[in-house]
């Protein structure tokens, strides 16, 4: 038997499941953006869908708007990415910068 037909298969196999991990691992980042999103008081100042206190932008649809990247930068240092910004900066890991942007990223 040909071995080259059984290559084939398997390497397709393990493509998707690297593909499926993927998508549950983004998956789970959003969930534990949104939690910290909670957690940090952001809803303070923000509203998503019908949820927080309309002071600064609405954010239900950032993700439509802006990057994950950009994002990522904005959490990082909003008066970088816009000196007139009302934002403060907040005191947050790296770990809570990339939650939050794939939380913010995927509101579109």
């Amino acid at each position: 038997m040909n071995r080259r037909w059984l290559i084939v298969p398997m390497i397709a196999v393990f493509a998707i499941a690297a593909v499926v991990a993927a998508q549950e691992t983004g998956r789970e980042r959003t969930e534990q953006g949104r939690k910290l999103f909670t957690a940090q008081g952001c809803y303070g100042c923000h509203v998503v869908q019908k949820f927080g206190t309309p002071i600064g932008p609405d954010l239900s649809h950032v993700g439509a708007k802006y990057s994950e990247a950009y994002l990522k930068n904005w959490l990082r240092d909003p008066a970088a990415q816009r000196p007139s910004a009302h934002m403060p900066r907040l005191e947050l890991t790296e770990e809570d910068i990339t939650t939050l942007a794939a939380f913010l990223a995927s509101l579109d």
